[in-house]
């Protein structure tokens, strides 16, 4: 049995995808890779993410939590809910997403990260 303690950080992430006003790096140890997003003020989804692959919303289910920031999870069927700051949230697939005001948004994703913005 393997017992050796493993430590990463975001500062040296096993990977990084860098799109419009948004990066995303992950780190994967334990058999889990965990995400962490960080958008600019003015960012949104479906303009920074998804016109690289033609979709309107989402499709990837995310399981997270808000480290700073304020922004919208706009679902398919119109709901819309804004995610602050110590927020858990679950995030089914079928979404649009946007900063909302001047401050920067950066969550970590626990479920959704591998699929989260990756080339085709």
């Amino acid at each position: 049995m393997d017992m050796n303690v493993i430590l990463k950080r975001f500062d040296a992430p096993d990977e990084v995808r860098v799109f419009s006003k948004g990066r995303f790096e992950l780190v994967t140890l334990g058999g889990m890779t965990i995400g962490r997003a960080t958008y600019q003020p003015g960012w949104r989804w479906s303009v920074d993410v998804g016109a690289a692959s033609g979709a309107a919303s989402c499709h990837v289910e995310h399981v997270g939590m808000v480290v700073s920031g304020c922004a919208t999870a706009a679902m398919d069927d119109g709901r819309v809910i804004e995610m602050r700051a110590g927020d858990i949230f679950y995030v089914p697939p079928g979404h649009d997403s946007w900063v909302v005001g001047d401050e920067p948004y950066v969550s970590l994703h626990f479920l959704g990260a591998t699929d989260y913005a990756a080339k085709p």
